[in-house]
């Protein structure tokens, strides 16, 4: 028998069925579902240090467990001092069962472990079904150690749905687990 992990799991058996009868969907088809997770970090250091880019690589690969690549710069900012080409980011992107794996990672170990933590903001929906959230720092995820870090940066996660109405992604989102804020 081959590992599922318990989101999934969880999806298949229950969220489907209760995001059907909660919304009068009809078809199995119509319910919404998580397609895949990207984890990105821009690095505006990057421009005077390389080294700041293979510890964001490194970071994200451990996080994820899925090995990250650098986004380059699309053009040229002379005030910036940037070149088109240059690595100024970090990203990985996860679907099927790493997906599962890090959101349930995320929600039981990493986002206990930010202070004064009240749940996350519900208006990082885009309008298309897909939700962007910020964090301010890496060291929350257990992955990280933190006698190891250079410095403590932010990173973007952002859930990408198969459906384009930000209230049935948002459903979607609730039952797998996800803590929003309460109005």
């Amino acid at each position: 028998m081959s590992y599922e992990p318990r989101l999934k799991k969880e999806y298949k058996s229950t969220i489907a069925k209760t995001l059907m009868d909660n919304h009068g969907l009809k078809n199995i088809m119509q319910v919404p579902r998580l397609e895949k997770i990207i984890i990105s970090k821009g690095l505006g250091l990057a421009v005077a240090d390389k080294k700041v880019i293979d510890n964001a690589l490194e970071e994200l690969t451990q996080i994820s467990g899925q090995k990250a690549i650098a986004t380059k710069s699309k053009k040229d900012i002379s005030n910036f001092k940037l070149r088109k080409g240059m690595p100024i980011g970090a990203k990985v992107t996860l679907r099927r069962d790493r997906m599962f794996e890090f959101l349930d990672r995320l929600i039981t170990a990493a986002l206990p472990r930010v202070r004064d933590f009240q749940g996350i903001k519900t208006s990082g929906f885009d309008g298309r079904g897909n939700y962007n959230l910020g964090i301010a720092e890496q060291i929350i995820f257990p992955e990280i150690n933190i006698d190891k870090i250079n410095k403590i940066s932010g990173m973007d996660i952002t859930f990408v749905t198969s459906t384009e109405n930000d209230n049935l992604a948002k459903s979607l989102l609730i039952e797998l687990g996800l803590p929003f804020k309460k109005n």
